[in-house]
Protein backbone atom coordinates (compact mmCIF):
# COMPACT_ATOMS: atom_id res chain seq x y z
CA UNK A 1 0.00 0.00 0.00
CA UNK A 2 1.34 3.76 -0.92
CA UNK A 3 0.23 6.91 -0.11
CA UNK A 4 0.55 10.71 -2.46
CA UNK A 5 1.02 13.22 -0.15
CA UNK A 6 2.27 16.94 -0.51
CA UNK A 7 2.86 20.15 1.69
CA UNK A 8 -0.69 21.43 0.96
CA UNK A 9 -3.29 17.94 0.62
CA UNK A 10 -4.13 15.33 3.24
CA UNK A 11 -2.29 12.22 2.58
CA UNK A 12 -4.29 9.94 0.29
CA UNK A 13 -4.40 6.14 -0.36
CA UNK A 14 -3.37 4.95 -3.61
CA UNK A 15 -4.35 1.39 -2.63
CA UNK A 16 -6.16 0.14 0.47
CA UNK A 17 -7.18 -3.38 2.08
CA UNK A 18 -10.47 -4.06 3.18
CA UNK A 19 -10.99 -2.41 6.37
CA UNK A 20 -11.12 -4.72 9.24
CA UNK A 21 -14.43 -5.66 10.42
CA UNK A 22 -15.24 -4.14 14.18
CA UNK A 23 -16.76 -6.18 16.57
CA UNK A 24 -16.24 -6.25 20.45
CA UNK A 25 -13.53 -9.43 20.07
CA UNK A 26 -11.26 -6.60 18.23
CA UNK A 27 -11.63 -4.40 21.05
CA UNK A 28 -11.27 -6.77 23.63
CA UNK A 29 -7.59 -8.56 24.97
CA UNK A 30 -7.17 -11.81 23.76
CA UNK A 31 -8.34 -14.07 27.00
CA UNK A 32 -11.41 -11.85 27.02
CA UNK A 33 -12.27 -12.47 23.16
CA UNK A 34 -11.86 -16.44 23.65
CA UNK A 35 -14.54 -16.21 25.91
CA UNK A 36 -16.46 -13.15 25.51
CA UNK A 37 -19.34 -15.48 23.78
CA UNK A 38 -20.42 -17.78 26.76
CA UNK A 39 -21.44 -14.43 29.07
CA UNK A 40 -24.87 -14.34 29.63
CA UNK A 41 -27.40 -11.68 28.92
CA UNK A 42 -29.04 -10.73 31.20
CA UNK A 43 -32.81 -9.26 30.88
CA UNK A 44 -34.62 -6.93 33.66
CA UNK A 45 -37.67 -7.01 31.76
CA UNK A 46 -37.60 -10.83 33.52
CA UNK A 47 -36.14 -9.78 36.48
CA UNK A 48 -37.42 -13.00 38.51
CA UNK A 49 -35.26 -15.26 36.19
CA UNK A 50 -32.23 -12.25 36.41
CA UNK A 51 -31.62 -12.73 39.90
CA UNK A 52 -32.58 -16.12 40.54
CA UNK A 53 -29.53 -16.14 37.54
CA UNK A 54 -27.49 -14.56 39.41
CA UNK A 55 -28.34 -16.21 42.60
CA UNK A 56 -26.66 -19.73 41.11
CA UNK A 57 -24.12 -17.91 39.58
CA UNK A 58 -23.29 -16.57 43.27
CA UNK A 59 -23.91 -20.81 44.63
CA UNK A 60 -21.29 -21.56 42.09
CA UNK A 61 -18.10 -18.71 42.57
CA UNK A 62 -15.15 -20.61 44.44
CA UNK A 63 -14.10 -20.67 47.64
CA UNK A 64 -11.24 -18.12 48.08
CA UNK A 65 -8.21 -20.17 50.46
CA UNK A 66 -7.14 -17.43 52.84
CA UNK A 67 -3.47 -17.43 54.08
CA UNK A 68 -4.58 -15.79 57.57
CA UNK A 69 -7.30 -16.92 59.91
CA UNK A 70 -10.43 -15.04 59.15
CA UNK A 71 -13.64 -14.77 61.44
CA UNK A 72 -16.71 -14.31 59.01
CA UNK A 73 -20.07 -13.16 60.88
CA UNK A 74 -23.20 -12.62 59.62
CA UNK A 75 -24.59 -9.28 61.80
CA UNK A 76 -28.26 -7.51 61.94
CA UNK A 77 -27.24 -3.56 61.56
CA UNK A 78 -29.96 -1.32 63.25
CA UNK A 79 -32.02 0.59 60.05
CA UNK A 80 -31.53 4.00 59.45
CA UNK A 81 -34.31 6.34 61.48
CA UNK A 82 -36.38 3.46 62.54
CA UNK A 83 -36.20 1.60 58.61
CA UNK A 84 -36.14 -2.08 58.57
CA UNK A 85 -32.92 -3.82 59.78
CA UNK A 86 -29.95 -4.37 57.62
CA UNK A 87 -28.17 -7.79 57.24
CA UNK A 88 -24.28 -7.49 56.89
CA UNK A 89 -21.56 -10.21 56.87
CA UNK A 90 -18.35 -8.59 58.41
CA UNK A 91 -15.01 -10.55 57.75
CA UNK A 92 -12.60 -10.01 60.58
CA UNK A 93 -9.99 -9.08 61.94
CA UNK A 94 -8.28 -5.95 60.31
CA UNK A 95 -5.54 -3.83 61.74
CA UNK A 96 -5.08 -1.09 58.98
CA UNK A 97 -8.86 -0.12 58.54
CA UNK A 98 -11.97 -1.39 57.32
CA UNK A 99 -14.27 -1.03 53.81
CA UNK A 100 -17.82 -1.20 53.27
CA UNK A 101 -18.52 -3.37 50.29
CA UNK A 102 -21.41 -3.00 48.13
CA UNK A 103 -22.22 -5.33 45.35
CA UNK A 104 -23.50 -4.40 41.93
CA UNK A 105 -26.59 -5.55 40.36
CA UNK A 106 -28.62 -2.75 38.93
CA UNK A 107 -29.93 -1.73 42.14
CA UNK A 108 -32.53 -4.32 41.16
CA UNK A 109 -30.30 -8.08 41.82
CA UNK A 110 -27.38 -9.05 43.85
CA UNK A 111 -26.40 -10.25 47.17
CA UNK A 112 -23.66 -10.44 49.65
CA UNK A 113 -23.02 -13.64 48.78
CA UNK A 114 -21.87 -12.29 45.35
CA UNK A 115 -18.60 -10.69 46.70
CA UNK A 116 -17.85 -13.39 49.16
CA UNK A 117 -14.87 -14.33 47.70
CA UNK A 118 -13.74 -10.90 46.86
CA UNK A 119 -14.25 -9.75 50.55
CA UNK A 120 -12.48 -12.79 51.59
CA UNK A 121 -9.46 -11.67 49.28
CA UNK A 122 -9.82 -8.22 50.18
CA UNK A 123 -9.13 -9.11 54.20
CA UNK A 124 -6.77 -11.39 53.50
CA UNK A 125 -4.64 -9.39 51.93
CA UNK A 126 -4.89 -6.18 52.74
CA UNK A 127 -5.19 -7.01 56.27
CA UNK A 128 -8.40 -4.51 56.63
CA UNK A 129 -12.12 -5.27 58.08
CA UNK A 130 -15.17 -6.08 55.61
CA UNK A 131 -18.23 -5.58 55.65
CA UNK A 132 -20.45 -6.75 53.09
CA UNK A 133 -24.20 -4.62 53.22
CA UNK A 134 -27.33 -7.40 51.52
CA UNK A 135 -29.19 -3.57 51.16
CA UNK A 136 -32.68 -3.64 50.12
CA UNK A 137 -33.32 -4.23 46.26
CA UNK A 138 -35.80 -1.76 43.91
CA UNK A 139 -38.72 -2.33 42.76
CA UNK A 140 -39.81 -3.48 45.59
CA UNK A 141 -37.92 -0.65 47.99
CA UNK A 142 -36.93 1.95 45.57
CA UNK A 143 -34.64 5.00 46.25
CA UNK A 144 -33.96 5.95 48.99
CA UNK A 145 -34.23 2.61 50.85
CA UNK A 146 -30.71 1.08 49.32
CA UNK A 147 -28.81 4.56 50.10
CA UNK A 148 -30.21 4.45 53.80
CA UNK A 149 -29.23 0.92 54.21
CA UNK A 150 -25.54 1.84 53.30
CA UNK A 151 -25.53 4.47 55.72
CA UNK A 152 -27.12 2.94 58.66
CA UNK A 153 -24.27 0.65 57.91
CA UNK A 154 -21.70 3.48 58.17
CA UNK A 155 -22.89 4.75 61.38
CA UNK A 156 -22.70 0.74 62.79
CA UNK A 157 -19.04 0.41 61.54
CA UNK A 158 -18.43 2.92 64.40
CA UNK A 159 -20.18 1.67 67.24
CA UNK A 160 -18.93 -0.69 70.03
CA UNK A 161 -20.81 -3.41 68.08
CA UNK A 162 -18.78 -3.30 65.32
CA UNK A 163 -15.40 -2.78 67.57
CA UNK A 164 -15.88 -5.88 69.28
CA UNK A 165 -16.06 -7.62 66.10
CA UNK A 166 -12.48 -6.45 65.32
CA UNK A 167 -12.71 -3.79 63.33
CA UNK A 168 -10.57 -0.74 63.38
CA UNK A 169 -12.89 2.56 63.07
CA UNK A 170 -10.27 4.87 62.61
CA UNK A 171 -9.66 4.56 58.90
CA UNK A 172 -13.10 3.90 57.27
CA UNK A 173 -13.79 3.24 53.28
CA UNK A 174 -16.65 2.76 50.47
CA UNK A 175 -16.14 0.28 48.24
CA UNK A 176 -18.70 -0.31 45.17
CA UNK A 177 -18.89 -1.57 41.98
CA UNK A 178 -21.61 -0.91 38.98
CA UNK A 179 -24.54 -0.15 41.04
CA UNK A 180 -22.53 -0.51 44.75
CA UNK A 181 -20.28 2.02 42.95
CA UNK A 182 -23.17 4.55 42.46
CA UNK A 183 -24.36 3.63 46.03
CA UNK A 184 -20.68 4.28 47.54
CA UNK A 185 -20.79 7.57 45.30
CA UNK A 186 -23.98 8.54 47.28
CA UNK A 187 -22.85 7.75 50.68
CA UNK A 188 -19.63 10.28 50.26
CA UNK A 189 -22.11 12.83 49.30
CA UNK A 190 -24.55 12.11 51.92
CA UNK A 191 -22.39 11.53 54.53
CA UNK A 192 -20.47 14.84 54.09
CA UNK A 193 -24.02 16.60 53.58
CA UNK A 194 -24.92 15.21 57.06
CA UNK A 195 -22.06 15.61 59.18
CA UNK A 196 -21.80 11.62 59.44
CA UNK A 197 -19.16 9.63 59.93
CA UNK A 198 -15.98 10.21 57.90
CA UNK A 199 -14.96 8.39 54.86
CA UNK A 200 -11.27 8.01 54.59
CA UNK A 201 -11.94 7.23 50.73
CA UNK A 202 -13.85 5.60 48.36
CA UNK A 203 -13.76 2.97 45.90
CA UNK A 204 -16.06 3.38 43.19
CA UNK A 205 -15.72 0.36 40.42
CA UNK A 206 -17.20 1.26 36.72
CA UNK A 207 -20.24 3.17 39.23
CA UNK A 208 -23.77 3.45 37.94
CA UNK A 209 -24.43 7.15 38.66
CA UNK A 210 -26.38 8.63 35.72
CA UNK A 211 -29.61 7.98 34.40
CA UNK A 212 -29.96 10.42 32.01
CA UNK A 213 -28.50 7.69 29.48
CA UNK A 214 -26.90 9.99 27.21
CA UNK A 215 -23.32 9.07 27.14
CA UNK A 216 -21.35 7.84 24.11
CA UNK A 217 -20.87 4.55 25.29
CA UNK A 218 -24.39 4.09 26.58
CA UNK A 219 -25.46 4.86 23.15
CA UNK A 220 -22.88 3.28 20.91
CA UNK A 221 -21.89 -0.06 23.20
CA UNK A 222 -25.25 -1.85 22.33
CA UNK A 223 -24.46 -5.62 22.36
CA UNK A 224 -22.17 -6.17 24.55
CA UNK A 225 -21.05 -9.46 27.12
CA UNK A 226 -21.98 -8.63 30.97
CA UNK A 227 -24.16 -5.06 30.48
CA UNK A 228 -26.35 -4.15 28.03
CA UNK A 229 -28.04 -0.57 27.80
CA UNK A 230 -31.32 -2.31 26.95
CA UNK A 231 -31.58 -2.61 30.94
CA UNK A 232 -30.38 0.56 31.62
CA UNK A 233 -34.29 1.41 31.22
CA UNK A 234 -35.82 -1.14 33.59
CA UNK A 235 -32.60 -0.65 35.91
CA UNK A 236 -33.05 3.49 36.44
CA UNK A 237 -36.87 2.70 36.35
CA UNK A 238 -36.87 0.84 39.33
CA UNK A 239 -34.29 2.34 41.37
CA UNK A 240 -36.10 5.67 40.86
CA UNK A 241 -40.09 4.23 41.24
CA UNK A 242 -41.97 6.77 43.32
CA UNK A 243 -39.41 9.55 43.46
CA UNK A 244 -39.14 10.87 39.71
CA UNK A 245 -38.77 9.68 36.06
CA UNK A 246 -35.72 8.90 35.07
CA UNK A 247 -33.55 11.53 32.88
CA UNK A 248 -36.11 14.52 34.62
CA UNK A 249 -35.11 17.56 35.91
CA UNK A 250 -36.09 16.57 39.61
CA UNK A 251 -33.95 13.27 40.12
CA UNK A 252 -31.95 13.79 43.15
CA UNK A 253 -28.44 14.13 42.84
CA UNK A 254 -27.94 11.28 45.98
CA UNK A 255 -29.81 9.10 43.85
CA UNK A 256 -27.58 9.78 40.37
CA UNK A 257 -24.72 11.21 41.30
CA UNK A 258 -23.89 11.63 37.63
CA UNK A 259 -25.51 14.76 37.87
CA UNK A 260 -22.84 16.53 39.83
CA UNK A 261 -21.35 19.73 39.00
CA UNK A 262 -17.79 20.70 40.45
CA UNK A 263 -19.38 22.53 43.16
CA UNK A 264 -21.91 19.78 44.17
CA UNK A 265 -18.55 17.55 45.06
CA UNK A 266 -15.95 19.25 46.90
CA UNK A 267 -14.37 18.49 49.91
CA UNK A 268 -15.31 14.54 49.35
CA UNK A 269 -12.53 11.88 50.37
CA UNK A 270 -9.83 10.83 48.21
CA UNK A 271 -11.15 8.29 45.16
CA UNK A 272 -9.75 5.66 43.29
CA UNK A 273 -12.18 5.22 39.92
CA UNK A 274 -12.34 2.39 37.45
CA UNK A 275 -13.64 2.09 34.09
CA UNK A 276 -13.39 -0.80 31.57
CA UNK A 277 -12.93 0.36 27.50
CA UNK A 278 -15.88 -2.08 26.39
CA UNK A 279 -18.71 -1.19 28.92
CA UNK A 280 -21.60 0.82 28.24
CA UNK A 281 -21.38 2.60 31.88
CA UNK A 282 -17.62 3.63 30.71
CA UNK A 283 -18.29 7.38 30.21
CA UNK A 284 -20.30 8.09 33.34
CA UNK A 285 -17.80 6.45 35.88
CA UNK A 286 -14.79 8.55 33.33
CA UNK A 287 -17.00 11.89 33.76
CA UNK A 288 -17.47 11.53 37.38
CA UNK A 289 -14.09 11.10 38.05
CA UNK A 290 -13.38 14.45 35.99
CA UNK A 291 -15.55 16.32 38.15
CA UNK A 292 -14.32 14.94 41.04
CA UNK A 293 -10.69 16.02 39.81
CA UNK A 294 -11.77 19.43 38.57
CA UNK A 295 -13.36 19.61 42.17
CA UNK A 296 -9.60 19.46 43.75
CA UNK A 297 -10.90 15.60 45.22
CA UNK A 298 -7.65 13.78 44.89
CA UNK A 299 -8.91 11.19 42.80
CA UNK A 300 -6.95 8.35 40.86
CA UNK A 301 -8.11 7.42 37.50
CA UNK A 302 -7.58 3.87 36.07
CA UNK A 303 -9.19 2.85 32.87
CA UNK A 304 -8.71 -0.95 31.36
CA UNK A 305 -8.20 -1.38 27.85
CA UNK A 306 -9.94 -4.02 26.24
CA UNK A 307 -11.70 -4.82 29.45
CA UNK A 308 -15.36 -5.72 30.29
CA UNK A 309 -17.63 -4.44 32.84
CA UNK A 310 -16.45 -5.21 36.22
CA UNK A 311 -14.41 -8.45 34.25
CA UNK A 312 -12.58 -9.27 37.51
CA UNK A 313 -15.48 -10.24 39.20
CA UNK A 314 -16.61 -12.82 36.42
CA UNK A 315 -13.15 -14.27 35.87
CA UNK A 316 -10.77 -13.74 38.50
CA UNK A 317 -8.73 -16.37 37.38
CA UNK A 318 -7.26 -14.18 34.43
CA UNK A 319 -4.17 -12.54 33.91
CA UNK A 320 -6.23 -8.72 33.54
CA UNK A 321 -8.52 -10.21 36.42
CA UNK A 322 -5.42 -10.45 38.47
CA UNK A 323 -4.25 -7.13 37.59
CA UNK A 324 -7.05 -5.68 38.69
CA UNK A 325 -7.64 -6.94 41.74
CA UNK A 326 -3.40 -6.00 42.33
CA UNK A 327 -4.50 -2.61 41.51
CA UNK A 328 -7.51 -2.33 43.84
CA UNK A 329 -4.97 -3.57 46.52
CA UNK A 330 -2.61 -1.29 45.87
CA UNK A 331 -5.24 1.82 45.55
CA UNK A 332 -6.33 0.42 49.23
CA UNK A 333 -2.83 0.56 50.75
CA UNK A 334 -2.37 4.01 49.42
CA UNK A 335 -5.89 5.51 50.07
CA UNK A 336 -6.77 3.45 53.45
CA UNK A 337 -4.68 1.46 54.97
CA UNK A 338 -1.40 4.34 54.69
CA UNK A 339 -3.25 7.11 53.60
CA UNK A 340 -1.07 10.29 53.07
Amino acid sequence: MRTACNAKTRCSRTASRPPTEVTVSNYLVPELAAIADGFPKLDLADLASTREFIRQAAAHLPAYDSNRTLRVTDVVIPGYRGEPDVAGRVYAPGDAGEVIYLFGGAYVAGSIDTIDYASRMLADRAGIAVVAVAYRLAPENPYPAALNDVYAALEWVISSAAVELGIDTSRIGVLGESAGGGLAASLALVTRDRNGPSLTAQFLDAPTVDDRLQTHSIRTLVDVPVWQPRNSPYSWGHYLRGTAQPGQADVPLYAAPGRATVDDVADLPPAFVTSYQVDPTRDEGLKYALTLIQAGVPTDLHHYAGALHVAHTFVPDTAIGARMMTDRLEAIERLLVNPQ
